[in-house]
């Protein structure tokens, strides 16, 4: 029988990496997307992965027409996936304040909202006609509350919790499942100069065992590790008022430069 097929997007390090080392093991042929395509060829063949078991597409989500084309080529060269994993996102803290912050925000959502709905674009139509598949949205437990200095990201990861819920209503009747992943602290490229506490820090290819287990599942939203979705529920549970107090001098993340 033919390997089940996977495109990943943002492959070359972190959560993505991770990811695509875990279908690997499952016996899954890849299709990874990202711009540094070297590193990507560097961890393949360090995994000594059969060059017939993967194929790398460079692509910039925030560039449309790069991702779109990205995925037409996987289904021309590869066939259709049967999951797509829009992962690639960015994170740097802003000041609304200043004026160059205002094109982090912009970046921001060109990569995380508008790059996830380009890498599902390319696959939705023929596997709604398939009849299966699974779209899955890396979102994360900061799209539920803002947090002083994350604006742009937290406001991001919410549109794609949102995103995700709409068009899991609009496939609903085709057969193609829509999956929610919201991971907490993972310890990635993304998260190491953070100057504050990140609770449940988890390491990536534990990350990528739980989400390659919730998205086999079919689960329409998973928060990874369990432990933070009950401390992002008791946040929002908080009226504004004590959230305001509790965050009071929390450290921001960095902005570009900084």
């Amino acid at each position: 029988m033919a390997r089940p097929l996977v495109f990943i997007t943002g492959a070359s390090s972190g959560i993505g990496q991770a990811l695509a080392a875990r279908y690997a093991r499952a016996g899954w042929n890849l299709a990874l997307a990202a711009r540094r395509t070297g590193e990507i060829q560097a961890w393949a063949a360090q995994q000594g992965l059969d060059l017939a078991r993967y194929a790398v597409y460079a692509a910039d989500v925030a560039d449309t027409e790069s991702i779109v084309a990205a995925g037409r080529r996987c289904i021309a060269e590869q066939g259709l996936p049967d999951a797509v994993i829009a992962n690639a996102g960015i994170s740097i803290g802003v000041d609304t304040a200043v004026r160059e912050d205002l094109d982090v925000i912009a970046r921001t959502f060109a990569t995380n909202n508008i790059g996830l709905a380009a890498t599902f674009h390319p696959f939705i139509d023929a596997m709604a006609q398939r009849g299966s598949g699974r779209l899955v949205g890396v979102g994360s437990v900061a799209g539920i509350r803002g947090l002083p200095g994350h604006g742009a990201y937290c406001a991001s990861k919410a549109a794609v919790i949102s995103y995700c819920e709409s068009l899991r209503g609009e496939l609903r009747a085709s057969g193609v499942k829509v999956v929610t992943i919201c991971p907490g602290y993972v310890d990635t490229p993304l998260t190491s100069r953070n100057r504050y506490s990140m609770p449940f820090l988890m390491q990536p290819p534990e990350f990528a065992d739980r989400a390659f287990r919730a998205i086999e599942a079919g689960a329409s939203y998973r928060v990874i590790p369990w432990q933070m979705g009950i401390v992002a529920k008791l946040l929002r549970m908080l009226p504004n008022a004590l959230f305001d107090r509790v965050l009071a001098g929390r450290p921001r993340k960095h902005r570009q430069g900084s």
